[in-house]
């Protein structure tokens, strides 16, 4: 009886404070996130300052906006859309909308802002972001349409420096 005791005093105090844990994280989660259709969905995790939101949307085309709940936005905000291919993004920050697309054809990320094709963004510029195709094992892809993979891209700290409220993501994985 006296091991059964101090099996549970020393053992119970750390389970507990564990599922507290998972109770208080999974209660406040650091955004909000509206999607357009119901049957898209978004996940988010978040270690450390990194931020890792996952967007699955079936049909392809449709939009989300991420609210921050906290004073600022995370150090690192990674984007995972799984989608089939990526003919158009927009990711609206306040005053500024970077806009990217992904060649079907070869893989190859463009990348403006503000509606202006016409001016590429270049990897010195401070919006410039990598896109990078994703398979279903984690393994990068140079092949579309995806099949189970996802397109990745860390959002760059230029786009959130003037700490908006809110974000706005909008995509088309393939024109109709």
């Amino acid at each position: 009886m006296s091991h059964f005791l101090a099996i549970t005093f020393l053992f119970l105090p750390p389970i507990l404070g564990m599922m507290n844990c998972v109770t208080a994280c999974g209660d406040d989660p650091p955004f909000k996130i509206t999607t357009k259709r119901d049957d898209d969905k978004a996940e988010v995790t978040v270690e450390q300052n990194k931020a890792v939101i996952s967007v699955r949307s079936p049909f392809g085309i449709s939009q989300a906006v991420i609210e921050r709940r906290s004073n600022k936005w995370p150090t690192t905000m990674m984007l995972r859309l799984h989608l089939k291919g990526l003919e158009n993004l927009k990711v609206t920050s306040g005053k500024v909308t970077l806009e990217a697309s992904v060649l079907s054809q070869d893989g190859k990320v463009r990348l403006w802002r503000d509606g202006k094709e016409n001016l590429p963004l270049d990897v010195k510029q401070p919006l410039w972001m990598e896109i990078r195709m994703v398979d279903k094992d984690g393994e990068p892809t140079k092949t579309i349409p995806l099949k189970e993979g996802y397109f990745e891209m860390k959002l760059p700290k230029a786009l959130l420096e003037d700490n908006p409220k809110s974000i706005r993501l909008n995509w088309i994985d393939f024109y109709r």
